[in-house]
């Protein structure tokens, strides 16, 4: 009985100090006493994207009584947008409401998001804002200093009397979105 106790002692001190090794080993015999191991350093550093923006608000151009009479449209320059990937990438635009603006810090029903038109280029190529992504700008390659702009038209359609002109004060979260695909 003893000596099957002894037994498993030495099993189980056998099998802890076995547990207890490294994977890599080795041994040397003889004057020199030299021994080498390699291990192997390993990341993975996925794909990676930066979009850095000038300012959160854009302050919109409030419009003249004519200006509303006539339906002109106010153009404005919107954030600065600075990008950085280490692969390919792009940038869409979307409004952060399905429909309409919001009014006077709550919830608007007059004001359509599609009031609110965007282009890349200063002047032209203006279209509709919407619930769903846009293609603001892309990079075939990875940068180190990419960036992007955005130009605003505020329509002001249906003159003084339309219900998306009345006064107050109209905001449109506006998302942009930086991925590489």
């Amino acid at each position: 009985m003893r000596a099957t106790r002894l037994l498993l002692a030495a099993m189980v001190l056998g099998t802890a100090a076995a547990a207890s090794q490294a994977n890599a080993q080795c041994s040397s015999v003889g004057a020199a006493g030299n021994c080498s191991t390699t291990n192997t350093a390993q990341v993975v550093i996925p794909s990676l994207v930066k979009l850095g923006m000038g300012a959160t608000t854009t302050s919109l151009t409030a419009p003249s009584a004519d200006a509303v009479d006539a339906g002109t449209p106010i153009d404005d320059a919107g954030p600065a947008l600075s990008i950085k990937s280490n692969r390919s990438w792009t940038l869409n635009l979307k409004s952060g409401r399905a429909q309409y603006w919001d009014f006077n810090g709550g919830l608007g029903t007059a004001k359509s998001i599609s009031d609110l038109t965007w282009s890349a280029t200063n002047g032209s190529g203006y279209v509709a804002l919407s619930a769903t992504d846009a293609l603001l700008g892309s990079g075939a390659s990875a940068t180190a200093t990419g960036t992007a702009s955005v130009y605003f038209r505020t329509l002001y359609t249906g003159g003084l009397a339309a219900a998306s002109n009345a006064p107050g004060t109209y905001t449109l979260p506006i998302v942009f979105t930086l991925s590489a695909p």
